[in-house]
């Protein structure tokens, strides 16, 4: 008597979503909107919500308008400002899985460590930090890049005798007032946290290596009849959105992306130098506030209350280099050593360090690893999402999947993407699903060929200190407007990727 031998057992999951922050609620309710429900959101903190579940620093908020900075398809009408704060995103996310049911498929305190593929079964196992082991069909990093704090590289940092703390894990036990206080670094957060503690504080010395670009910030209350009007009048929502939209896709994509086209820097610096002149009174402090560096090169600010923190009495501005940490405070290269309580690291995140895209290693087809697959080939992925030799992996934020419009756009897409590639799957009966290696150099080079528009290599960028250049002096953002990376996302030829399925185990004798 001759019997099949019984099938491998299947993977614990069709779908396994790492990361638990918007990119991860916006991944599993585009799956579950298509029938694909035997999915897993595995997320490292205690909570979801991603940078809004982490960073809860004094100041923290939003820095493009709210009604961008949402799902197009569960738009709010309550946000309290043009730019809500961080409580407020933090209370949408939950409010989204909620609404979506997603509380069943979220794991918290599960951290990833490691991800391998199986090509014999065309799964990925997936190791976490408390010794389990889950498997799934498919990946989708869902992790984001500014996610792990960066620590700066200062001599003597461990010596420091008071306190100190970094802005994305924010102590809320530590008491400001009547403390001297110094924080290191002016990038986005330090935008945001300097004019909310300095009132409180005795005194505050801000370490600047390279000053930041500042633009005046079109925020205010959003009022109750205003509210009322988008909770009720047809289409007041969209209307809102459509003029947000418009105003970011002019801000940051078309002025970066197309600035050898639409040259738009130039009235953005004479903007923010006006600004500038208008809200810090000491000549002294604007120049050393005066970026030597084209706008765009780096991230730019939007802030009504950053620049005149600066005149203040109990706020000072340091520009020499520091040279190390003492137990007492910061010393400077001119000997200085400036006393303080607390310190403040606003030093930003890990982002092309290797660990970081995604903050596990990945193992995928013939044991290939990530990490030196971009070391030796340049940070690349196919529309931001698939990399060749890795089968079944999606990443949400790949390189140059992002254009630098709302992150939401960039989900939305980037889940269409991913989404329409699971369904042919599906009617293929597919098991296995790859880019090709032709279609990612295709899309690589395509990439490179737009860079001589870009404001990144057109403008004096050397002194930016940019976290945008990785170590091979490439930009990874997607250099296109979003209505092409929506086109794209809904219309790529499927035929850029492989479709195969795992061989059907052989029979035996019993």
């Amino acid at each position: 008597m001759h019997d099949s031998a019984p099938p491998a057992a299947g993977p614990d999951h069709e779908v396994v979503v790492v990361g638990g922050g918007f990119s991860g609620i916006g991944a599993a309710i585009a799956l579950k909107r298509v029938g694909i429900d035997d999915i897993a959101v595995l997320e490292a903190g205690d909570g979801v919500g991603g940078a809004w579940h982490w960073n809860t620093y004094p100041g923290v908020a939003v820095d493009i308008p709210s009604f961008s900075y949402q799902f197009s398809y569960a738009q709010q009408a309550d946000w309290s400002r043009v730019y809500a704060p961080g409580g407020e995103l933090k209370a949408y996310a939950e409010h989204c899985v909620d609404r979506y049911d997603l509380r069943p498929h979220v794991r918290l305190n599960t951290r990833v460590t490691g991800a391998r593929f199986d090509d014999e079964q065309h799964h990925w196992t997936l190791d976490t930090a408390d010794g389990d082991t889950i498997t799934a069909r498919h990946v989708i990093g869902a992790t984001g890049v500014l996610t792990q704090p960066k620590p700066p590289a200062i001599p003597g940092l461990e010596d420091f005798a008071g306190r100190t703390v970094h802005t994305a894990r924010w102590d809320h036990d530590l008491d400001l007032r009547g403390k001297r206080v110094a924080v290191i670094g002016t990038g986005a957060s330090a935008v945001q946290l300097i004019p909310s503690i300095a009132p409180d504080v005795e005194h505050l010395t801000v370490f600047q290596r390279t000053p930041i670009w500042c633009l005046p910030k079109p925020d205010a209350p959003l009022a109750a009849p205003l509210r009322t009007v988008l909770r009720r009048v047809p289409g007041a929502r969209w209307a809102l959105r459509a003029a947000s939209q418009a105003y970011v896709e002019l801000t940051f994509p078309i002025a970066a992306h197309f600035a050898g086209i639409v040259p738009l820097a130039a009235g953005s610096e004479r903007l923010a130098l006006s600004h500038l002149r208008r809200q810090v009174r000491d000549p002294a402090v604007r120049e050393k506030l005066t970026p030597r560096y084209s706008l765009g090169c780096k991230r730019p600010s939007f802030s009504n209350e950053y620049l005149p923190a600066f005149n203040r009495a109990n706020v000072a501005l340091e520009t020499s280099a520091i040279e190390r940490i003492t137990p007492e405070g910061v010393q400077t290269s001119d000997g200085t050593v400036h006393a303080v309580d607390v310190l403040v690291l606003a030093t930003g995140f890990k982002v092309f360090e290797a660990g970081n895209m995604p903050p596990f290693a990945v193992t995928g087809s013939g044991g290939a690893d990530l990490d030196a697959f971009w070391t030796e080939n340049r940070f690349q992925a196919y529309e931001g999402v698939s990399v060749p030799g890795f089968p079944n992996f999606f990443t949400i934020l790949g390189p140059y999947g992002y254009n630098g419009a709302s992150y939401f756009t960039l989900i939305e897409n980037q889940m269409r993407h991913i989404v329409r590639c699971l369904q042919h799957a599906r009617t293929r009966d597919a098991t296995r699903v790859e880019v090709t290696p032709e279609a990612n150099a295709r899309y690589f080079a395509q990439m490179l060929g737009r860079r001589h528009r870009q404001v990144f290599f057109r403008g004096s960028c050397s002194t930016a200190n940019s976290y945008y250049f990785d170590v091979n002096g490439d930009v990874p953002f997607r250099a296109s407007p979003t209505l092409e990376a929506a086109w794209r996302s809904a219309r790529y030829d499927l035929d850029d990727y492989r479709f195969d399925r795992a061989a059907v185990p052989a029979t035996a004798a019993v």
